[in-house]
């Protein structure tokens, strides 16, 4: 007799399930608000963390295997190795949209950093301090980040 494994049920069920949905599965499963990404990327989290608690998560090895091979990329320098921890950053082509004094401004996601108006940037206070004039916390201004902590 075999058992049926309703995981990738589950998995796939992830593409028809209306975002509301994906955000209140992003609650249960993680105990925390949903972040505001795209649904790509919820759903891509989701998948993970439902295999994670069904089939175990990654062997210790294999995380020291993946960060020395990280260490290999980048040298060991910090700033790079930050940027790979950065784990809350968008992924690449996500589109940030925000309105300021009733101008539409839209940011892309890119794999060095950001993009507004055609123009590169590194950091998206930059872009936040060219919209408004003043200095903001970029991840705030787009609405990645609470001003409180929680």
């Amino acid at each position: 007799m075999t058992t049926h494994d309703p995981i990738p049920a589950r998995l796939a069920a992830l593409k028809s399930t209306p975002t509301k949905g994906l955000k209140d599965q992003w609650r249960e499963l993680f105990d925390s608000e949903p972040p505001p990404f795209n649904r790509r990327y919820l759903e891509s989290r989701l998948a993970y963390r439902i295999q994670e608690l069904a089939y175990g998560g990654l062997k210790p090895e294999t995380i020291r295997r993946l960060e020395r091979l990280g260490e290999q990329l980048d040298g060991g320098d910090r700033k790079k190795s930050g940027m790979r921890a950065d784990r809350d950053r968008p992924i690449t082509g996500t589109r940030l949209i925000r309105e300021w004094q009733g101008v539409e401004h839209v940011v892309t996601v890119t794999a060095d950093g950001f993009e507004w108006q055609g123009r590169p940037y590194k950091s998206l206070s930059a872009i936040a301090r060219a919209i408004t004039g003043t200095r903001w916390n970029g991840w705030v201004f787009f609405g990645l980040k609470s001003r409180r902590r929680t």
